[in-house]
């Protein structure tokens, strides 16, 4: 490992494009771990909406940068302006990761991988079980994607009737029948629905905006649907405590922080990007200790 010059002619940029961007830690975990390696790369944050998203994968092609990672709620809308998706990035629907090889932007996805990584990490054991999951857009489509690889035996996914429920509904189907989960979708405004799966799960996931500001005092879970044995899962990492994480504590259930989330799925993006492997511990002291 060596340190990193100042930026300099030979810099290579990655960024953060979605909206909106300027609470991410992604820009200090990375910009700290490129000058721990000793690798001549910056990493900056632009907020981009959806009207102009198509300007930017042109620009950020014409510019040359190495990649780049998009945010909500930009992860499903990038698709049709992308050059190649991983096979990952096809099944989920979802791109998370860009890379830029031979002159074209190649879209992955490691918001699944990265999810269960810190399930593992945290002792939640959701292999063979069931879960329920609250968001089916560009995270929530990633996380129980690679559940239904990684062998969850079922997955109900909740999410508001919104443009793209329909195509939802079919890629779940697909997944189904690829993968022999029993994974099915419903209308989050069932809350009589909501309340029968969470009884019968043993994980909770919310994978929705709802959490993070200015959303921060609201939840996707009412507190009496908490019972024992229930772990609850939260993709939002800022603030570092939800609501929803913050009521399961106090209830005694597992409580498992995006934070986690966000580290491992950096890992394996800055793998795709440098060919270098993060120095995950220094990162996890460094921005994760309590």
């Amino acid at each position: 490992m060596g340190e990193k010059l100042g930026i300099s002619g030979h810099t290579k940029t990655i960024a953060l494009i979605g909206s909106p961007v300027e609470h991410s830690m992604s820009p200090a975990m990375h910009n700290a771990a490129f000058d721990k390696l000793g690798l001549d790369y910056a990493y900056l944050v632009y907020d981009v909406q959806p009207d102009d998203l198509e300007s930017v994968v042109k620009g950020m092609k014409a510019m040359g940068v190495a990649g780049y990672n998009v945010t909500m709620p930009l992860k499903t809308l990038i698709l049709p302006y992308l050059d190649e998706l991983s096979d990952a990035a096809k099944l989920m629907g979802a791109v998370n990761t860009v890379v830029m090889q031979d002159g074209k932007a190649i879209g992955h996805n490691t918001d699944g991988a990265g999810f269960m990584r810190n399930l593992k990490e945290n002792g939640v054991d959701i292999i063979g079980k069931k879960m329920t999951i609250v968001g089916a857009g560009g995270a929530g489509s990633a996380i129980f994607t690679q559940a239904a690889l990684d062998g969850v035996k079922e997955i109900d996914v909740f999410n508001i009737r919104d443009n793209f429920y329909d195509a939802t509904e079919k890629r779940i189907g697909d997944l189904a029948a690829k993968t022999g989960c029993n994974i099915t979708l419903h209308d989050l405004d069932d809350k009589d629905d909501l309340r029968a799966s969470v009884a019968a799960s043993q994980l909770f996931v919310n994978a929705s905006r709802v959490g993070m500001p200015p959303m921060e005092d609201q939840c996707t879970l009412e507190e009496d649907m908490l019972h024992d044995g229930l772990a609850v899962a939260d993709t939002v990492y800022n603030p570092r405590v939800t609501k929803l994480l913050a009521m399961a504590a106090e209830h005694g259930n597992k409580a498992v922080s995006g934070l986690g989330m966000l580290l491992w799925q950096a890992a394996i993006g800055e793998n795709i990007w440098t060919g270098q492997e993060m120095p995950v511990g220094y990162i996890e002291e460094k921005f994760f200790a309590e």
